[in-house]
This record gives structure tokens, sequence and C-alpha cells, in this order.
């Protein structure tokens, strides 16, 4: 099969590599489309070592496992592959394991589904896992409070996922801090709940300033923000989070560049790893050394119940998707297919992504 090697630069490689054979609890996807995430050209400049680092699967069964009765050859899906490990996305035929793969409705197209696995279940474990607030469809008692929530980079796919879910949550009001996708959030944000955006281009002085006036205008002068949902973590993001909320509450991080920057004790800190789905507290025990300090918590607290919580989770989302009150991220897609796939991530390491995603028509490639 062809499948994409991505260097440093980053630089992509078109190779011929073989067919990936599932073990009992995975299945092989034959790759419609897929999408592309940040990570996926920063890795290889971490570690410099050439990967198919593509992780968001769309397309149909074209093998299972002998464990698995929940999918069949043909059936539509959508799956986050496990990072950093063989069988990636960018590739004619990816592997998945079974308990992040999803079905997918007729009337999602496989652009829309390449949109989802990693950045939804990012927004999903940041809100309901590290955070730990109110989860959808359950009712909570009825409360004078309010609960604010701070989501960094709104206009992200992560950031609109986390909206999208904490709406779904009513939790509210939701202060979203974007930039050039100002347009993009607004429409997913509730003004008659008191929610709000704070644009970052603006300067850190004046973010903060926002954020706070924003929590008084709708909570009261008594107003606290306690919980905050950074969905980018970069440009000294953590500091404007911990001085909005005056160095209290709970903040979760999606990469470790908090790490070290003096936040102070009495803000809980925590990052939210996505790959914890995948793992055991063996395998976070690994992604421990990795990370450092970040996912130290994943020897256990972040491995306990994380493979439970994306197996529900995704299933949700393929509820979702057919009953119409989830839906996927805007998308571009990728001219030249698999080709294009490096003008894509060169995009992306430019920022170019904003309020959009790349996917990579990985069927259509030449020679496919």
């Amino acid at each position: 099969m062809k499948e994409a090697i991505i260097h440093a630069g980053p630089r992509v490689e078109i190779t011929e590599s073989p067919i990936p054979t599932p073990n009992a609890s995975q299945v092989v996807i034959k790759v419609i489309v897929s999408g592309t995430n940040p990570k996926d050209w920063k890795y290889t400049e971490w570690t410099d070592k050439p990967f198919n680092h593509g992780d968001d699967i769309a397309g149909t069964i074209h093998a299972v496992g002998s464990d698995i009765t929940e999918f069949k050859p043909g059936d539509r899906v959508a799956a986050f592959h496990e990072m950093n490990t063989p069988g990636g996305s960018f590739a004619e035929y990816a592997l998945a394991w079974a308990h992040t793969t999803f079905h997918i409705p007729k009337k999602t197209s496989f652009e829309e589904a390449a949109t989802l696995p990693l950045a939804f279940m990012t927004a999903a474990l940041g809100l309901y896992h590290s955070l730990r607030l109110p989860l959808p469809f359950i009712p909570q008692p009825p409360s004078p409070q309010k609960t604010p929530l701070l989501i960094y980079s709104g206009a992200s796919a992560v950031g609109a996922f986390a909206i999208k879910l904490a709406r779904l949550s009513d939790i509210h009001p939701i202060i979203a801090v974007a930039g050039n996708g100002i347009p993009f959030v607004e429409k997913l944000l509730d003004p008659s709940k008191g929610d709000m955006i704070i644009d970052y281009r603006l300067g850190n002085d004046a973010v903060v300033k926002g954020i706070k006036e924003a929590v008084k205008k709708s909570c009261g002068e008594q107003g606290k923000l306690e919980y905050a949902f950074d969905a980018a973590t970069y440009k000294g993001s953590w500091d404007n989070i911990s001085n909005a909320m005056d160095g209290k509450g709970a903040a979760t991080f999606v990469l470790p560049d908090f790490l070290g920057k003096g936040l102070p004790e009495s803000l809980e800190t925590s990052m939210t790893y996505v790959g914890a789905v995948h793992k055991d507290k063996e395998g976070m025990a690994a992604a421990a050394k990795e990370f450092g300090d970040a996912v130290k918590q994943g020897e256990g607290e972040m491995a306990l119940g994380a493979k439970e919580f994306g197996f529900v989770w995704f299933r949700l989302l393929s509820r979702g998707l057919q009953e119409g009150w989830m839906t996927g991220h805007p998308f571009e897609v990728v001219k030249g297919e698999l080709g294009g796939l490096e003008t894509a991530l060169v995009d992306l390491k430019a920022g170019k992504a904003s309020a959009v995603k790349f996917v990579v028509r990985v069927g259509e490639s030449e020679g496919l």
C-alpha cells in the first residue's frame, strides 16, 4: 500500500508498505479520508524520527481481529489511531483498536468524520475526566451560582468541540478566547446565557482584563472563574489563564508547555493527554517518561478509566452524529490528496488553519 512518512521540516515521503494486520482487538480500515492535527508535524521535529503520524481515520472496515463482534467488513467507521504506533491514517490502510473505532451514519461524510476522533476525544477528556465538570444529559440540582468556564483557543477543533460539549452540559457562561476565528466561534456560543469572546490579538493584559470583566458581567462582583480548558497551550496562554483566575481553581492543558513556568500551587493544573484512551497503567507510565511531570498523574489518575471513557464517549459520539446534536468541525480538503499532505502540514506549522481542519482524501491519491 501507499503510505506517507513525515520527516522534519515538515517533509513528506510516499513509500510502499505492507498492509497492517490486526491483533484480536483491532480493526484494519481502508482509509478514504484522513484528518490532520498540529502534532502531526510537531512529533517528528521533537523526536527527529520519520513516521506516519496520522491518527484521524475515516473509511470502511477492511478486516477485523478474532475478538471483534461490533464491526464487519464494509462498515462505515471513523477511528482514533494509537499515536506513535505503526498503522497511521496517512496510508491506504490504517490500524485502530476497536474500542476507539465508531460507526458513522450515512448522512455524515467521510470528510466530516475525519475531523472528529482526536479533537473530540481531547475535548471530552479535558472537560469530564480532567476538570470533572457535569456530564451532558444528566440533570443537575438547581443552583443560584453559575459555572463560568474559560476555553482558550475556541476556534481550534479541540476548543470548538469543548464549547459544543459544555453547552450540552448547560455550563455557562462560556468565555472563549479566539482571534481570526472569532466569527466562527460566535456561532457556537449562546449570548443569552452570558457567553462571550475575548480577542487574544489585543494583547495579554487586555485578555486577562477581558476575562475578568466577562465573569463579573455574567456572574456579578462575587463571581469566580474556577475552570479553564487550554485547547492550544502556546505563547504564554498559561500565564493569562493563571492571572485571570487569580491563581486559584483548576486548569487543564493539552501540551506540557505550562510546566516549569512558575504557576502558583494554588492553581490545580493537569495535562489532558488524549493518548490515555489507548493506555493502561503501564502504558501511561511510559508516556510519563516522554512528557515528564505533565502526565505523572497518568501512572494513577489519568490512566484510571481512560480506556473505558474512550469506549463510551466514541459510541456516544456516533449517536450524536445520527441524532444531530453533534457535528464535525469545518474542513478544507487538501489539494493533491496524499501528495498534498506536505503542503497541509507546512500550512499547519505556519498557523493557517484557523477554524478549519485540513483533511486528505487518501482514497483518491495517485496510484491507489
